[in-house]
């Protein structure tokens, strides 16, 4: 009998590999054979440079290029084109990334959509600083991926994307984190594990992350892009609830009185279930970790032995829309994440720490999570 992940990897790699297929590349490999990260500016076993291509998704070695400060990718794909490191790798950010040479900004897709950075002359910020970025560039290079658009105020004054690092004052207001027309803000705050602890451990919250914030806010962002004013806008209101309720009423209630006892039947999280806008945020920022997380599975060949224990799946009358062509590949994806985060929380039990993914999801919640498919997929018609 082939253990689960083994039939898990055959099946997504086989179905995911159709035109519609979102596939964010995670695992890279330098022309010298030694595995290298989506992170990495050089390799570690030849020291050649490396600089991650954003538009073609790939960490390449890297060789120099036409010009002073100007370098070609390698591999037997690779074209003429020249490309410059992002402004920002030698910046405290550390950035990876490559910007074509003739690209009219010397930032990178994901570096020039930052608003307004804190004071880098404070060393904790330019540490805070570079997990930040590192963060911020897997959301960005996952949305590419997927296809969805990343565009800067600069390419759409109207509705493009800016991310504002904040640090809160001394004296006060403390900043918060939240999305406003297309900005984003996130406290620099959060980039301090103690501290970014300490607030989830106050809000009763079981997981609380970098990536995770970014995940959250940009469904925010998508929403006003791809929900509302669009024909999804009442299927959304049939599915999450009607986004018109009082908003600040919803959050003072929710931090006053805490959520419904019921919860949990309808929710992928507590907090999901303040306000149809949180609703769609969380099941949103849950789709990307579910997606990134097969990915970077299937891009590591990671496979098991039998594993002793059943369960049960999700089937075609658990998804929102049960005659969408492509059901059996959404349903592949959730049972097959079911099946791969069970064995991954077994694991972190096993060195004793808490579940890599600490959340049940409900059968109305998989009706979400196809439906952000359904939008994410509709994006790039």
């Amino acid at each position: 009998m082939p253990s689960l992940l083994d039939s898990l990897l055959d099946q997504l790699t086989r179905l995911w590999k159709t035109p519609h297929a979102p596939r964010t590349k995670r695992a890279f490999r330098c022309d010298c054979g030694r595995p290298v990260f989506f992170r990495n500016s050089q390799c570690l076993g030849c020291n050649a440079p490396l600089g991650y291509e954003p538009v073609l998704g790939e960490l390449r070695k890297l060789q120099p290029g036409s010009g002073p400060g100007t370098w070609r990718l390698t591999g037997n794909d690779s074209t003429l084109q020249d490309y410059r490191r992002c402004a920002n790798f030698d910046s405290p950010a550390g950035c990876n990334w490559l910007v074509p040479e003739d690209a009219p900004s010397t930032l990178c897709v994901a570096c020039c959509l930052n608003h307004t950075l804190p004071d880098l002359e404070d060393s904790d910020n330019q540490r805070y600083w570079r997990s930040v970025e590192a963060a911020k560039r897997r959301l960005i290079s996952q949305l590419l991926a997927l296809e969805l658009p990343v565009e800067s105020r600069m390419e759409n004054p109207e509705q493009g994307l800016a991310f504002d690092i904040l640090r809160s004052p001394a004296e006060g207001p403390r900043v918060l984190t939240g999305h406003s027309n297309g900005l984003i803000t996130l406290n620099l705050e959060e980039a301090d594990d103690a501290r970014r602890e300490e607030i989830r451990k106050a809000l009763h919250e079981p997981y609380r992350t970098l990536l995770g914030h970014f995940r959250h806010e940009i469904g925010h962002y998508y929403w006003d892009r791809l929900v509302r004013d669009t024909s999804w806008l009442e299927p959304f209101r049939a599915l999450f609830g009607d986004e018109r309720a009082d908003y600040a009423e919803a959050i003072k209630n929710h931090y006053e009185n805490g959520p419904p006892l019921d919860w949990a039947d309808h929710h992928i999280s507590s907090y999901a279930s303040t306000h149809p806008w949180e609703d769609w945020a969380e099941t949103w920022a849950h789709y990307l970790h579910i997606v990134d997380s097969l990915d970077t599975a299937i891009a590591h060949g990671l496979d098991t032995e039998d594993l002793d224990f059943e369960i049960e799946p999700f089937t075609q009358d658990d998804l929102y829309d049960q005659d969408d062509p492509n059901a059996d590949r959404m349903l592949f994806l959730i049972n097959s994440w079911v099946e791969m985060i069970t064995v991954l929380n077994e694991m972190a039990r096993s060195l004793g720490h808490s579940d890599f993914y600490p959340f049940v999801m409900p059968r109305t919640v998989v009706k979400k999570l196809h439906f952000v498919n359904l939008v994410v997929r509709g994006a790039k018609d």
